[in-house]
């Protein structure tokens, strides 16, 4: 999606090549606006903004969303900031960590979530919370008992993608579609929970881990020919792995349950998810709505979700097209994301994505990106067409944010800066810059003392310099 050129900062139309000393300078110029709005943050570690902190937390422990931020996060910045009552709405909900800590602080809370295992998390917890038994709980406390998939007749085969094929040893398998074929005689509810269970377990009784931008595949899976061999270690039996996670989840479930005549005098806040794009479903929600926003979207890092979430995205039925699919819808943060129709979607966006247009650090950088792919310099020539579609898209979704916002209400959002052929790319100011024409008031940017370092690529050719990590704090006008 293009606008005409006659919105691009003149300074760029008129020269010729823009080089890193260019981008540099245009960098250091918008730092001095904002370097007022720069505090380093000591209590926000690394751990907290990041899926870390969960680790020891019942419920946020069960599946291991490494993109997720924490919950203490949530609850730090809603106490510092003052966000105690209204409705909450993260519109790149995840695993659904803002919606959970609102509602356990007496807030409703709203979330948009494209991909089907972020779903599938927050139906689940919902489940739990809300609906499950004291029944379902001893069929879950018996399945681990008996062990029942161990004595089942029918299996029901598991679904996978070309990208999945081998990535589980024969027995696995099988205890995998015996496991399946099982749960079909449970009730909806404890078939929702026990499928949940196996999606938690995936990644560790397989041979593959999740790594940024793909799946890293260990020598066992027979997948490794002519690749550096990647040796997991230790990979869990099916029995225990999946004991262990029922047992996690009954753990921190189950008393909750048993005691729940004690806790309803505080209110538990409604919890309501939309499925979809952000970007399809963010213009159909109402003006001044919510009194905050939390979220984290999607990095600009080229890291591809349907990618590293394969298996559990094969298990809940998503076929080689519906994961194509899921490609294209994502906010584009992959190079294998294609650019997007913005006006057609919404032909309102215009203000937003003249916004992007007239920010001179991006169009510089996106110039510059577009000069080392036409000399062969850039490892992939999808990243110009994904850094563009990025920042467009998030305008967009900035534009969207300001409208549904009541007036002085807060928006935090967790993101990271990146680097490409050398060039940093400061996201933090340059959406903030963004946020500013498009109904925000750049409170402050919250940055963590330790910051991030380059790719072994990166360094090798550019240095060692930290990127910076933030969680940006706008405040609608």
């Amino acid at each position: 999606m293009m606008l005409s050129p006659i919105n691009v900062p003149h300074t760029l139309i008129s020269k010729q090549r823009v080089s890193l000393s260019d981008i540099s300078c245009l960098d250091h110029q918008l730092f001095q606006r904002f370097k007022s709005k720069f505090i380093v943050q000591p209590s926000l570690s690394r751990l907290l903004v990041s899926f870390q902190a969960n680790k020891t937390r019942p419920m946020y422990r069960w599946y291991k969303f490494k993109e997720a931020f924490s919950a203490s996060l949530v609850e730090y910045l809603f106490f510092h900031y003052g966000i105690v009552q209204g409705k909450v709405l993260d519109p790149f909900a995840g695993s659904g960590t803002t919606l959970f800590v609102a509602s356990s602080l007496g807030m409703d809370a709203e979330g948009i979530e494209l991909l089907p295992i972020g779903q599938e998390i927050i139906l689940t917890k919902q489940i739990l919370e809300t609906e499950f038994t004291s029944e379902d709980f001893e069929r879950l406390r018996y399945w681990v008992e008996e062990k029942v998939w161990n004595a089942s007749e029918v299996r029901f085969a598991l679904p996978e993608l070309r990208i999945t094929r081998g990535a589980y040893s024969e027995k696995t398998k099988e205890s995998i579609e015996r496991y399946l074929g099982a749960l079909q005689q449970e009730n909806s509810r404890v078939q929702a929970v026990l499928r949940f269970a196996l999606l938690c377990v995936l990644e560790s009784i397989s041979f593959t881990r999740k790594d940024g931008q793909y799946l890293r595949w260990d020598y066992r899976s027979g997948r490794t020919q002519g690749k550096k061999i990647f040796d997991k270690g230790a990979v869990p039996g099916f029995d225990q792995a999946i004991c262990g996670k029922i047992n996690e989840i009954i753990a921190d479930t189950a008393p909750v349950y048993q005691t729940s005549f004690f806790l309803t005098e505080k209110r538990q806040g409604c919890i309501r998810l939309y499925d979809g794009s952000c970007l399809r479903i963010l213009p159909e929600l109402p003006d001044s709505a919510y009194d905050a926003i939390m979220t984290s979207p999607p990095y600009c890092n080229r890291y591809d979700y349907t990618r590293t979430y394969a298996l559990e995205l094969a298990l809940l039925g998503i076929n080689e097209q519906g994961l194509s699919k899921l490609r294209q819808e994502m906010l584009s943060c992959t190079v294998e994301n294609r650019s997007k129709d913005l006006l057609s979607i919404n032909p309102k966006w215009i203000t937003a994505l003249s916004a992007a247009e007239e920010q001179e650090l991006l169009q510089a950088i996106l110039k510059y990106l577009e000069s080392q792919k036409t000399e062969g310099l850039l490892n992939n020539n999808g990243i110009p067409r994904m850094v563009r579609g990025y920042f467009y898209e998030m305008s967009c979704v900035i534009a969207e944010c300001a409208r549904v916002l009541k007036p002085n209400a807060m928006l935090f959002m967790v993101n990271d800066n990146v680097r490409y052929a050398g060039a940093s790319i400061s996201v933090d100011m340059i959406l903030s810059d963004i946020a500013e024409k498009l109904g925000f008031y750049t409170e402050s940017i919250l940055v963590l003392p330790d910051g991030k370092g380059n790719s072994s690529q990166q360094m090798g050719e550019h240095g060692r310099e930290e990127l910076r990590k933030c969680i940006y704090v706008w405040r609608k006008i």
